[in-house]
């Protein structure tokens, strides 16, 4: 799966990132934070500049899990 290790780094080391970036969007590429941004926008920009799409994860830096699942409901019988 694409970026698994990325996002392995990140629910690893999520308590550090969150109190070091606390709600920023951090860029994660091969066990490292390459920066933190105030929007996913300006991290995606200024990461793309650089390195190749696809090779890098953003992830806000929030505790708990809310910033990465999703809920969907059906009405499915």
């Amino acid at each position: 799966m694409a970026l698994e290790s990325e996002f392995a780094y990140y629910r690893e080391h999520q308590a550090e990132l969150v109190a070091k970036y606390p709600g920023e969007f951090v860029v994660i590429k091969d066990a490292a934070v390459l920066g933190a941004y105030p929007s996913y926008e300006i991290a995606y920009t200024e990461t793309a500049k650089d390195h190749e799409l696809g090779t890098f994860l953003i992830q806000q830096a929030v505790p708990g899990d809310a910033a990465y699942t999703q809920s969907f409901h059906s009405r499915v019988a």
